[in-house]
């Protein structure tokens, strides 16, 4: 067993604690998914949102790059969106006699991806690029993305008419999937009487200077792991190949991804080591879109996760 260290489990106070508490001022009743997406950006990795319209999932990327004091983009995904819309592109100026590149979108530290699953997959491959290299190469010229740099992007249910599903090698690219569903009864009657969230969120002030994210990052980088908690990931991933209910495991990207946010999960909590409750924690957000049932070809289920956790023993 890992040892229990008191002074651990009690946490300490952190940097973005009063921003999960201002975020959950605007979208009520969603601490634990304010908290998985601050998780993601701490790991380094890219989110995506997946659930009906009108949920608030635009609203709760604008609530973070304000509170993160984050240069915000929004791209509107449609079918007839085209590559350069996002990476941009160079025209030529004629009083120059030069081309000048002009930035697309994409060149921001949050940009939010509206409905990523409504433009076709030639364009969808320009954004998820971006997300893997950090950077975009356009007529040849290779340009540097800002840092941070942080893609939150959402996505209505693949029976919705007019979306082109991501596959799975895009998916991957995702460091965490997570849903906001319907609120509970009493933040809707909350959310009723505010008149809607969205305006609160334009008025929120920056709780974070930007320039401070990069630290944040590399101190939850640093949060210690023992080595039986390695071999917890470990077994979890291993369970999932041996799993016969799911088409195909986890792979090592993925195991490094849930180290990851394991790492950032922990660091939230306020403590300076990684437990098994901050793995089994962020499971279900790493792994589900990442795992396909082997009958049919909806991914994971959340009680399919949480009879792994059950069935892999804690070292």
């Amino acid at each position: 067993m890992l040892p229990a260290h008191d002074h651990l489990l009690a946490g300490r106070p952190h940097a973005l604690d009063s921003v999960v508490t201002a975020a959950g001022q605007v979208l009520f009743g969603k601490q634990r998914e304010i908290r998985l997406a601050l998780a993601c950006l701490l790991a380094r990795g890219h989110l995506l949102i997946e659930d009906l319209p009108g949920v608030g999932k635009t609203t709760l990327a604008h609530a973070l790059a304000r509170l993160l004091g984050l240069q915000f983009s929004r791209i509107q995904f449609t079918s007839d969106l085209l590559p350069a819309d996002i990476t941009g592109l160079s025209v030529y100026e004629r009083e120059r006699g030069a081309f000048r590149f002009l930035p697309g979108p994409v060149f921001a530290q949050m940009v939010l991806a509206d409905e990523i699953n409504r433009a076709t997959p030639k364009t969808q491959s320009a954004l998820l690029e971006a997300m893997e290299e950090r950077q975009v190469t356009v007529e040849g010229e290779t340009r540097a993305l800002p840092e941070p740099f942080f893609v939150i992007a959402t996505q209505n249910p693949s029976h919705q008419i007019g979306t082109f599903p991501l596959p799975e090698s895009q998916l991957d690219r995702f460091l965490m999937r997570i849903e906001l569903g319907y609120p509970e009864r009493g933040a809707e009657r909350a959310l009723l009487a505010a008149g809607g969230q969205r305006s609160n969120a334009d008025r929120l002030d920056a709780l974070l200077a930007a320039e401070r994210l990069p630290a944040l990052q590399a101190e939850a980088a640093a949060i210690h792991v023992a080595a039986p908690l390695l071999d917890y990931i470990q077994a979890l991933v291993e369970a999932t190949r041996r799993e016969p209910a799911f088409q195909h495991g986890l792979s090592p990207r993925a195991g490094l991804a849930l180290l990851a946010a394991a790492r950032a999960w922990a660091w939230l909590a306020g403590r300076d080591m990684v437990l098994p409750d901050d793995v089994q924690d962020v499971l279900p957000a790493v792994a589900r879109h990442r795992l396909r049932l082997s009958q049919g070809t909806g991914m994971a289920r959340a009680e399919d996760i949480a009879g792994l956790i059950r069935a892999v023993p804690i070292p």
